[in-house]
Parts: C-alpha cells; sequence; structure tokens
C-alpha cells in the first residue's frame, strides 16, 4: 500500500500526518515531537489553530538534535481567510514561515475559498453572529498563492473545504499557473464525500481527509451525537482485524489513497494512529464503511452561510 501521495508539482506527502487542530497552547510541542520520534513526518498547520510557534519550537529541536532533516518533513499550514486581499497573502505566508522556524512550506493551502473581513478577528462576525465577508475572489486569492511558489518560499499550493464546482472554477480560471496540488476535506463514514474525492483524483488533485475520527472533541457536540469510535459496525470491523476503530477510520481514507491527519496530543493515541500500514480492510470493509446512509457534517461554519462562496450547500 502507498504510503506516500505523489503530488503534481514533483512533492511526495506522506499519507498519513499529524493534525494540529484543537491542540492547546502547550500540548502542540510535545504532540509534534512525540509524533516524530515515532515516525511521522507529515504535519499539518494553519494560522488558524494559533499554534505554530510551539509547532515551529518542536521542529527547530527534532532537527537540532539529529532526529529528522528539514527534507524529510513534509509540513502544511494555511492561509487563513482574513488574508484573502492580495496585498495580504505574502505576510500571511511569512508570519506562518516565522512561526514555524522554516524557510519553506512544503504546501499552502487556502483555508477555505470564502474571505472575511480583515484584521485581528479570526471570524469577525456582525450583530446576529454572522461573518463578515470581505470584498474579494479567491481567483485573484490564488494568483497571489502561485507568486509564493514563484519566490520559493512554498513548494506547492492547494485548497480546503472546497467543493466541486469551486474546484471547476480555480481550474478554468484564464492564465491559472499553478494547479492545486491538494483539496483538504472533512472525510469520514458519516460524510463520505465519494463523489468529491473521485472528482478531485481524477483532475490529478491529490485529497486529504481531516476529521477522519469524527472530531470527538469538537465543541460543542450533544451528548447524544453518536460518536463514529462507538459505532457498532465500525467496532466489529476492529475487532475483526485486531484493531482500534480509530485505526479502521485511518485504514479506510489510506486505501482510498486519501492523505488523512487524525489529531492527537495524546502520546499512546499518537502511536496507534501511525500503526495502521500492517493490515488491510477487505472489498466488504470498505462497502461497509463508505455505506452508512447517516449523514453528519462537523466542520458546517454555519455563521458563513450568508457568503458568497459558502462551499457546503451542494457537496
Amino acid at each position: 500500500m502507498a504510503t506516500h501521495l505523489e503530488l503534481p508539482a514533483g512533492g511526495r506527502m506522506p499519507i498519513l500526518g499529524l493534525g494540529t487542530w484543537q491542540a492547546v497552547q502547550g500540548a502542540a510541542r510535545d504532540a509534534v515531537k512525540f509524533a516524530i520520534d515515532v515516525g511521522y513526518r507529515h504535519l499539518d498547520c494553519a494560522h488558524l489553530y494559533q499554534n505554530e510557534s510551539e509547532i515551529g519550537d518542536a521542529l527547530r529541536q527534532k532537527m537540532e538534535q539529529g532526529v529528522v532533516r528539514r527534507e524529510e518533513l513534509f509540513v502544511v499550514s494555511k492561509l487563513w481567510s482574513t488574508f484573502h486581499e492580495r496585498s495580504l497573502v505574502k505576510e500571511a505566508c511569512q508570519k506562518t514561515l516565522a512561526a514555524l522556524q522554516l524557510d519553506y512550506l512544503d504546501l499552502y493551502l487556502m483555508h477555505c475559498p470564502m474571505g472575511f473581513k480583515a484584521g485581528e478577528e479570526l471570524f469577525p462576525a456582525d450583530g446576529n453572529g454572522m461573518i463578515i465577508p470581505s470584498d474579494t475572489d479567491f481567483l485573484d486569492t490564488w494568483e497571489a498563492m502561485e507568486e509564493l511558489v514563484d519566490v520559493g518560499m512554498v513548494k506547492a499550493i492547494g485548497v480546503s473545504n472546497f467543493n466541486h464546482k469551486q474546484i471547476n472554477q480555480l481550474l478554468g480560471k484564464p492564465g491559472l499557473r499553478h494547479k492545486p496540488a491538494n483539496n483538504q476535506i472533512e472525510s469520514h463514514p458519516y460524510l463520505p464525500q465519494e463523489e468529491l474525492i473521485k472528482f478531485c483524483q481524477s483532475k490529478g488533485i491529490s485529497v486529504t481527509a481531516y476529521c477522519p475520527l469524527g472530531a470527538p472533541n469538537w465543541p460543542g457536540s450533544k451528548p447524544d451525537h453518536i460518536s463514529l469510535l462507538d459505532d457498532p459496525q465500525i467496532k466489529e470491523i476492529a475487532l475483526k482485524h485486531n484493531k482500534t476503530p480509530a485505526q479502521v477510520l485511518i485504514r479506510l481514507q489510506i486505501q482510498r489513497n486519501v492523505s488523512v491527519i487524525p489529531k492527537s496530543v495524546t502520546p499512546q493515541r499518537i502511536e496507534e494512529n501511525f500503526k495502521v500500514f500492517d493490515f488491510e480492510l477487505t472489498g466488504e470493509d470498505m462497502q461497509t464503511l463508505l455505506g452508512f446512509k447517516k449523514r453528519h457534517r462537523i466542520c458546517a461554519l454555519s455563521q458563513c452561510k450568508n457568503h458568497k462562496d459558502y462551499p457546503f450547500l451542494e457537496d
């Protein structure tokens, strides 16, 4: 089974990475250090997560100790929505590089197609709690991201939370110089995204799945919210393979040729999540895991539904 995905620009992205979203202050540093010791080489970061400087400390320490070289790491970060104005893109990327203490990123994603009002607030909202959009177009933002590749700040660029139509708009953009290398989207058995994944892959765009375990610690999760990790059918498959439900959910994405970034700050789980290359799900397992009728989008960004580029109306 593939352990890497080949990117259009020639990079190789490890198919399994460590997600760092929700890794609260103080926890991200130790999680990344432990993950590198275990063997993780793909780290998924973002300005939004507000922990990049801690991750930078961890990376520097592991490189100084000789545990890992920069060229062995695959570091991803994301341009947040308040920096979609063309004049703000380069500075946003520079801030991320400074925080991570790196000279370049392996992959830089537009975190979402929606631009928000520029400023300090990550989610600028009006009196009704709805997001205040910026007057920007993601096609213009993309041009500014292309310039980051030209100057060597990033090796490749991609998108996140883009739907089928938005990917098509980007691919059809006149004068497109760099195709998106990746689309990072939410995917798990309650939101399999079959069509979107097949579409991206057919266009040579790799896919990364976030929330692959169903984000058990999502803020505001209802107590009655059925957890993927407790789903009887998933537990049954796990038992059959002598694996945990989390390992089954991670393996599911790997067998779809989708990169996957489970988040954990618990050493035991970080290690467990990495032990997914020594078993294979059967065709029947895959059918079960991709055949649930239940649909649940964890990251719905409902406060953005008024935005012209809100991506979740169709995909």
